[in-house]
């Protein structure tokens, strides 16, 4: 079977390498779940996107504002202060790194995109129009994420009659609204937002039944890396944090049920793990 495609800034199609993509995640945040405060210098930053690329990330996803549960918005200089001189860096020290930035931000996504992004990953599925026109101006990749509510509200009591029907129903409504705007589906990545508004039964039923979510044949991303669901599983909740393992097991399990990336804070154990699963 071809590997799925998946288009990229300059409408160049990223033949997703075999056994999965891996997105390294760098927070340059001092509040992030798993590692807030690590990488809030220039240089604590560029030396962890050193790490993620020798440690197997095909791609870098550049984050500056917290979005765990309970988070709040900050500013858009704030956010933009962060990430673009990190976002500058990398692509100065890497210049062949693939770079993505997480925002929710439509000024943060056009600045990004100017200091060298080839992805805009949204956790709001693109629902800002402004957000859309900025992707639509641009040919960079999109990473179209469900939520729940907002990450201040999204754990408090999630309900959902079917979750699985529930967000390939979304996923179909946001890509024709961003076809309407003038984006091509072909540049859209899927991920369901585990942890994004879901208890842990709803993000293992996600898990189990994630190729009825994909819509039109695009890529699906899982983002699992020290989810405190991981923790509840294991009966031990600071393992997700402690060890890759959970991580691994649970990206293996969806990677069996069509995941095609994975977003994760190690990705030399995940990459070597999907290298023998395949």
């Amino acid at each position: 079977m071809p590997p799925r495609l998946w288009h990229l800034r300059g409408n160049t199609p990223w033949p997703i390498p075999p056994g999965g993509g891996i997105i390294g995640i760098l927070n340059t945040t001092p509040d992030s779940f798993s590692d807030g405060g690590r990488y809030t210098s220039l240089d604590q930053a560029l030396a962890q996107a050193h790490h993620l690329a020798h440690s197997g990330a095909h791609i870098i996803d550049i984050g500056g504002e917290s979005t765990r549960p309970g988070s709040s918005e900050i500013s858009i200089n704030e956010e933009l202060q962060r990430v673009i001189p990190t976002i500058r860096a990398v692509r100065a020290a890497l210049p062949h790194q693939l770079i993505s930035v997480d925002t929710r931000h439509a000024p943060v996504a056009q600045a990004a995109l100017q200091a060298g992004a080839h992805i805009i990953n949204d956790i709001t599925g693109l629902s800002n129009p402004a957000m859309r026109a900025v992707c639509a101006a641009s040919t960079c990749g999109i990473i179209l994420m469900h939520m729940q509510g907002t990450p201040a509200t999204m754990q408090h009591n999630p309900q959902y009659h079917n979750v699985t029907a529930e967000v390939r129903q979304f996923f179909e409504t946001r890509i024709h609204q961003a076809e309407q705007a003038g984006i091509s589906p072909r540049r859209i990545c899927l991920d369901p937002g585990i942890g994004f508004g879901k208890t842990t039964r709803h993000n293992l039923t996600l898990i189990a039944q994630l190729e009825a979510t994909r819509v039109r044949n695009l890529p699906i991303l899982m983002a699992l890396s020290r989810k405190r669901f991981l923790g509840e599983i294991f009966h031990n909740p600071a393992l997700a944090k402690s060890s890759p393992l959970p991580t691994i097991a649970l990206s293996l399990i969806a990677a069996n049920h069509g995941a095609d990336l994975h977003r994760v804070h190690d990705p030399a154990p995940l990459r070597e793990a999907l290298r023998h699963h395949t």
